[in-house]
C-alpha cells in the first residue's frame, strides 16, 4: 500500500499508526531521506492493501472503524477527509493487513512462477531487496532476495538438483511467513522475528538451477536443437522426472573446485541426466553465479538444501571451523536430522565453500524416497526446516 506524505508527517508517527516497526518502514522506503520528507512523496506501507468502501446514510468514521476493526486514526490518514464531512456516494479507502497468500507451496515451481512470486512479494513486503545475480544456459535469470540488516549473513539455496526442487517450495514458504510475521509482529515459534530481521541478514537463492527444474517439470526447451540434445542425453526419452542436470546435462553440484579432478576421474565423461562433472569446474553458467556471489557477499555461513536423506553434511577434507560441529548439532535438535561428517564426495557447494572461506557450510538433505519428492512431503520438511532456519538467529 502507498501513501502521500501530507505536510509535518514522519515515519515515527506512521510506525506507530500502523503498528510497524520503525526499522521496517525506514527499510521499505530506503531511497526516501527520513529526516526530509517532502509532501507528494510516495511512502510504502509493508503488507497493507486498500479495499474501496462507498459512504451510504448514516455511515461515520466511528462506524467505519469498528465494522473494519480499522483505527480512526488510519482511516483519516489514508483519505486525508474531515469526519464530520463525508458524504453519501464518496468513496474512502479502507487500509487492512493483506491475509491472501501470494506463494502456492501446494504444487511443483516452475522458474516463471518462481520469478512472478518474487516480484509480488518485494512489492508487498518492500523491506526485502530482489536482484539478479546470472542467468541460466537459456538466459534465464536466477534471482537472490535479501531479508534483514543483522551482520550475521547466512546464505540459502534450493534446487541445485532438477528434481529436488521442493526445496524451493520449502524456501518460498518460508520467506512469506518471514515476511508475514514482520507485518503483524507474529512470533514464529517463539522467535520475535524482528529481532531475528536486525540480526541475520539472508541471503537467499531459491531456484539455483531455473532450466533444469523446467524440464523435470515438462517444460522443453523451445529451440528445436536443445530440445533434441537433451532428449538424446536422456535416452531418447521425454519423462525427465529423474534429470537433475542442468539443461546442458551437467551436475551443478559437482562443478566446484573442491576435489573436482576426483569426481571427475570416477564420475561420467559426458553430459547426462545426473552425476556428469562438466569438462572442467566452473564451466556451467549457474554455478559460476552462485561462486561469483560467495567471493562478493562473504557469507558466515551457507545452506544448500537438497533432497533426501534427512542427513546434515557439515564437514569438508578437516577444513570446516570448530562451530561448525555445534551448529550441526543445534540443525540436529531442531529438525531431528542426522549431522554427518564426512563422505566421500567432492566438488560440491559446500565442500567449495568450507575449503576456500573456512567457515561452517552445510548439504542438508530434507525428507525421505525417490526424487522427486512428492508434494505431499511438504508439511513435514517444512516444519523439519523452520526450526533449522530459525535456529541461525541463535547460533
Amino acid at each position: 500500500m502507498e501513501i502521500i506524505v501530507q505536510p509535518g508527517m514522519t515515519f515515527y508517527d506512521l510506525s506507530r499508526t500502523f503498528g510497524i516497526s520503525l526499522d521496517l518502514l525506514l527499510k521499505s522506503n530506503r531511497f526516501l531521506e527520513p529526516d526530509q520528507l517532502i509532501p507528494g512523496q510516495v511512502i510504502k506501507i509493508p503488507g497493507y492493501e486498500t479495499v474501496s468502501h462507498r459512504i451510504q446514510s448514516g455511515d461515520t468514521l466511528y462506524q467505519l472503524g469498528t465494522t473494519y476493526d480499522v483505527p480512526i486514526e488510519q482511516l483519516l490518514l489514508i483519505n486525508q477527509v474531515e469526519p464530520t464531512r463525508l458524504e453519501i456516494g464518496q468513496t474512502l479507502e479502507i487500509p487492512r493487513i493483506t491475509e491472501q497468500r501470494i506463494t502456492n507451496v501446494r504444487k511443483p515451481y516452475t522458474s516463471e512462477r518462481v520469478e512472478d512470486e518474487l516480484m509480488l512479494l518485494i512489492s508487498r513486503y518492500p523491506f526485502m531487496e530482489l536482484r539478479t545475480i546470472g542467468e541460466s544456459v537459456l538466459g534465464k535469470p536466477i534471482y537472490e532476495l535479501h531479508i534483514g540488516t543483522g551482520d550475521k549473513l547466512v546464505h540459502i539455496n534450493g534446487s541445485f538438483h532438477a528434481n529436488e526442487s521442493i526445496t524451493t517450495n520449502v524456501i518460498m514458504a518460508f520467506i512469506e511467513n518471514y515476511a508475514y510475521s514482520m507485518v503483524n509482529q507474529d512470533p514464529i515459534r517463539g522467535i520475535d522475528m524482528s529481532s531475528f530481521f536486525r540480526e541475520v541478514r539472508l541471503s537467499v537463492v531459491p531456484l539455483v538451477n531455473p532450466d533444469g527444474v523446467d524440464l523435470v517439470n515438462g517444460q522443453l526447451p523451445s529451440d528445436q536443437e536443445i530440445r533434441e540434445q537433451v532428449i538424446e542425453i536422456n535416452n531418447g526419452s521425454t519423462d525427465f522426472r529423474s534429470w537433475k542436470a542442468n539443461i546442458r546435462g551437467v551436475d551443478l553440484n559437482n562443478q566446484y573446485p573442491a576435489g573436482w579432478t576426483i569426481e571427475q576421474q570416477r564420475k561420467p565423461k559426458t553430459p547426462q541426466p545426473r552425476n556428469f562433472p562438466g569438462f572442467g569446474p566452473l564451466t556451467e553458467p549457474e554455478a559460476l553465479a552462485l561462486y561469483n556471489l560467495a567471493f562478493e557477499e562473504q557469507f558466515d555461513r551457507v545452506l544448500a538444501l537438497h533432497t533426501q536423506g534427512e542427513v546434515i553434511y557439515w564437514g569438508y577434507e578437516g577444513l570446516e571451523p570448530p562451530e561448525a560441529e555445534q551448529i550441526a548439532l543445534e540443525y540436529q535438535q531442531v529438525s531431528s536430522y542426522t549431522p554427518i561428517r564426512y563422505v566421500d564426495s567432492h566438488a560440491g557447494y559446500k565442500d567449495w565453500f568450507i575449503q576456500e572461506f573456512r567457515r561452517p557450510g552445510f548439504t542438508i538433505e530434507l525428507g525421505k524416497g525417490v526424487n522427486p519428492l512428492p508434494i505431499s512431503q511438504f508439511d513435514v520438511l517444512y516444519e523439519e526446516m523452520l526450526g533449522i532456519f530459525l535456529a541461525n538467529y541463535y547460533i
